[in-house]
């Protein structure tokens, strides 16, 4: 017997086996009215109800849903409602400016858009045929409540649930299509290594437009977790969340940790969570010092993964072993410092030029409407990360470079292409380079190398604050340094990894 593993199992699950458990507590403080604390069986009524809207609408099996949202239940609710139905969610960076959301709304072919309140101004702009905001008036205009949904005919694993915008080598974004049963897939693995279970409770530190939440809120909610959502990440916030709501589980990228760990040191009293909470930790590998002091200050278990988009996104998992208990807590630190041992179902293996290539049932259907990608990054069956990295003598992934020009930082992908490009439409730029650079805080932060046009003068802020008046905030450099020159191969081509080693001097890899 072979069944169609899709979306929907997951909630079908909770609403039977947990009907009696808290599903979701949203964000209290947000522009729209959170969504009333639910059970399973209502977070289910909900879903259905976003469904029968979409019927209402004539949105057909198949057709894009745009989401463009902080974290809120809402969006939670339409990772499941849209997918679950046949159709195909497209979760939108929030922090994009209006032309980079407008471009994968167009790009997609969204029929719906669906904005946060607070987003409603910005990208004015962006426009579908179906524009709706999210909260009370949109619920009275699209959710049809006690009005059964048209049931998706004929449910496939291998239709695309979900298109994932990433930024990689060019300056426009791609979008990642990933099956139903990648996400299945991907959800039972990652659930299973963190060993979630009905007592977790679950906050949302993690921005769910991420490659869906790293897949999180399918695997907790059918193995009947509770999730609290976090609109904004804050260190202190963090810890009175996980006070207050009995936290046992996060994922985040290290400079959510960072900043837990800086309102640590202010906090009054004992660390809540200590020897209770699991963070997992991925978007660039932190300081092993850092992975040490997360341990020592505040009493939770680090696990590291490492991932892509394209990967759903587990590929690795490196958390502690029980034969790790007795190392000094420098030792474990390093130890943790690694990528990782494949997760369940994955292969590596490193090519003759050093990159780490994967193949698993994680692993996406390719690149939306950009079959040259595609066949770019799936080769002979297997998928070509764009990272340097070794495996150890214990079987553990190690990264140490990027092949690709693609600069990790905070845990958000930026195209150093894209930066360039717009630095390169500034008049006083002749020449430039842009580099990822190590940061206690971000892992990486961006540094741009310029060339100054001749007979022009210009200064590091005004190159800063013209990028961030033509791109997302996040991936404006945060410094740049002026040369005479950019030094070129005799073919012309700027090798970037020669660059970046005055900056990674002393240290192992050349990420952080």
């Amino acid at each position: 017997m072979r069944v169609p593993l899709t979306v929907a199992d997951f909630l079908s699950r909770s609403e039977t086996a947990f009907a009696q458990s808290v599903a979701v507590v949203d964000e209290p403080l947000q522009p729209a009215p959170p969504v009333p604390v639910s059970t399973y069986p209502e977070l289910g009524r909900r879903v259905r109800a976003w469904q029968a809207g979409l019927d209402a609408l004539k949105v057909g099996v198949g057709e894009r849903v745009a989401v463009v949202s902080h974290n809120c239940t809402r969006l939670l609710e339409l990772l499941y409602a849209v997918p679950a139905s046949g159709r195909i969610c497209v979760p939108v960076n929030f922090r994009l400016r209006s032309d980079e959301v407008d471009y994968i709304v167009s790009h997609s072919g969204s029929s719906v858009l669906l904005l946060d309140p607070e987003l409603d101004e910005p990208l004015k702009a962006v426009a579908a045929p179906h524009r709706f905001v999210l909260g009370g008036e949109t619920e009275e205009k699209l959710m049809r409540f006690n009005i059964e949904p048209r049931p998706w005919a004929e449910p496939d694993e291998d239709a695309t649930a979900t298109i994932n915008y990433t930024s990689g080598t060019t300056a426009r974004p791609k979008g990642v299509q990933l099956t139903h049963r990648t996400i299945w897939i991907n959800a039972v693995t990652f659930a299973l290594h963190t060993r979630v279970w009905e007592r977790d409770v679950y906050l949302h530190t993690l921005p769910m437009f991420h490659c869906n939440g790293w897949g999180m809120p399918f695997g907790l909610v059918g193995l009947g977790a509770e999730q609290i959502v976090l609109r904004k990440v804050d260190g202190a916030e963090i810890l009175r969340r996980v006070a207050q709501h009995g936290v046992t589980l996060m994922c985040g990228a290290p400079a959510v940790w960072h900043a837990v760990l800086e309102a640590a040191a202010q906090w009054d009293g004992e660390i809540p969570g200590r020897g209770r909470v699991r963070l997992v930790c991925a978007g660039a590998p932190p300081p092993r010092r850092m992975i040490q002091r997360l341990g020592e200050e505040l009493g939770w278990e680090f696990i590291q993964i490492y991932g892509l988009t394209e990967t759903a996104p587990l590929l690795t998992v490196n958390r502690a072993a029980p034969a790790d208990d007795d190392l000094p807590a420098a030792e474990r630190a390093r130890r943790l410092s690694r990528a990782g041992a494949p997760a369940l179902g994955v292969q590596l293996r490193i090519s003759p030029s050093g990159e780490v290539l994967a193949r698993s049932n994680v692993v996406m259907a390719g690149y939306w409407d950009n079959p040259q990608a595609s066949s770019d990054a799936l080769v002979n069956g297997w998928f070509h990360t764009g990272d340097g990295g070794s495996v150890d003598d214990q079987g553990y992934l190690c990264i140490t470079d990027r092949k690709k020009d693609v600069i990790i930082t905070g845990g958000e992908n930026v195209s150093s292409i894209e930066v360039e490009d717009c630095l390169f439409s500034h008049p006083a730029v002749a020449e430039v380079a842009v580099i990822g650079v190590p940061s206690e805080r971000w892992g990486e932060t961006i540094k741009a190398l310029i060339v100054v046009a001749a007979g022009e003068r210009v200064t590091e802020d005004e190159l800063i604050t013209y990028c961030k008046e033509r791109l997302a905030g996040y991936k404006a450099p945060t410094s740049v340094e002026f040369r005479e020159a950019i030094p070129r191969t005799a073919t012309g081509k700027i090798q970037k990894f020669k660059l970046r080693q005055e900056y990674w001097e002393g240290r192992e890899h050349q990420v952080n």
